[in-house]
């Protein structure tokens, strides 16, 4: 019995870019793989983590030879805890769909809007932010119309230069064209 994740029988590339397989369309998912530059960046947040919640250890187990031990102990594990939610927050931050509508997590906020107020998503070419930096460079945006709303006060779902997708310009392209299939496809009905 051959065990394909072992040998080299497939390419890496050829792999499906979806998360999980369409069998439950009414569960939130992303219809796209996080990342490198994303998980690199939540795995040094949880490495740092492990040095924080380290210290906090440290702390409390010298905490007899000191008078505010105890104080600083958890206030270095409040600080370890929330560079660990940091860091989780960050792996979930994206666009997600189901047959409820189109999500897009931030790092603080997340915008869900149901496919009957969806007039479009599309991919259009302009100015982007490059990393969420106020710094703009010329690529790729998802962009989402609203019903509700003009087109050009929204922010884009996502672009070629997010920590998804810096440097994978084909995976940004079968992001987007799997977006649009679920939004065409809920427009109708």
């Amino acid at each position: 019995m051959p065990l394909p994740f072992l040998t080299a029988d497939r390419s890496f590339e050829t792999a499906s870019e979806s998360a999980l397989p369409y069998d439950d369309r009414e569960r939130w998912r992303r219809p796209y793989r996080p990342g490198p530059w994303r998980v690199g960046a939540a795995a040094l947040g949880l490495l740092l983590a492990s040095f924080v919640l380290f210290a906090a250890v440290l702390i409390a187990l010298t905490h007899s030879f000191s008078s505010d031990g105890s104080s600083s102990s958890a206030a270095v594990l409040v600080t370890g805890l929330a560079v660990i939610a940091g860091s989780l927050r960050l792996l979930r931050m994206g666009v997600w769909v189901s047959g409820h509508g189109l999500r897009q997590v931030g790092f603080l906020t997340t915008r869900t809007v149901p496919w009957a107020r969806v007039v479009s998503v599309r991919t259009v070419q302009q100015p982007v932010r490059w990393l969420g930096l106020p710094r703009t460079v010329q690529g790729q945006a998802l962009a989402l119309v609203r019903k509700d709303r003009r087109s050009d006060d929204t922010a884009p779902l996502t672009t070629t230069h997010t920590l998804d997708f810096l440097g994978r310009p084909t995976a940004f392209d079968r992001a987007a064209d799997t977006v649009e299939a679920w939004a065409a496809e809920y427009r109708r009905g």
